[in-house]
């Protein structure tokens, strides 16, 4: 289920929600040659676990992306991407974020200040969250983040590839 981003956060119950990964998307869009050609795609999530606590702002989020779902519609643009030359899915299989806290943004949303590691690399990324609502013992989220691929180290074909990557995610999760 994909929901638009909306400016709203629900409190979901306390308890541990494992990330359904079937029903979750991690999409991006990012811009190749010069910038003037849109990319977009999706990644895969492998598995992730939201803990949500009575004190909201100790809640934590961990997801693990598999770097060879990495899916642009263009199978010969997508191999090269999981390729050493990008994200070497073979030498660094999983990207994970780790988010331990929730703050409020002085814009009034709801904000995961984590850290992302892509090839081993790990820096700070914080996720604007756009929505949370409670669906029984589901919850779905949806968040937003801009990531810079330089960061990570990923240099390769610079001025041809788009530097940073938008991101927006759904996740379902289910309680435990």
């Amino acid at each position: 289920m994909v929901l638009p981003m909306r400016n709203e956060q629900s409190v979901p119950r306390s308890g541990t929600y494992e990330i359904d990964p079937a029903a979750s998307a991690v999409r991006f869009r990012t811009r190749t040659v010069f910038g003037l050609f849109p990319v977009r795609g999706t990644f895969g999530i492998g598995r992730g676990r939201i803990t949500v606590t009575d004190a909201v702002e100790d809640s934590a989020v961990d997801v693990t992306i598999r770097a060879d779902t990495f899916d642009s519609g263009l199978r010969r643009r997508d191999r090269h991407v999981v390729s050493a030359d990008y994200l070497d899915a073979a030498g660094h299989p999983e990207i994970e974020f780790r988010s331990r806290g929730v703050t409020q943004s002085a814009a009034g949303t709801a904000e995961l200040p984590g850290e992302l590691t892509v090839r081993g690399v790990t820096r700070p990324v914080t996720v604007t969250v756009g929505a949370v609502v409670p669906d029984g013992e589901r919850l779905i989220v949806e968040g937003a983040a801009v990531v810079d691929r330089y960061a990570f180290g990923v240099t390769t074909a610079k001025g041809m590839t788009g530097r940073r990557l938008k991101l927006r995610l759904t996740v379902e999760a289910v309680a435990r």
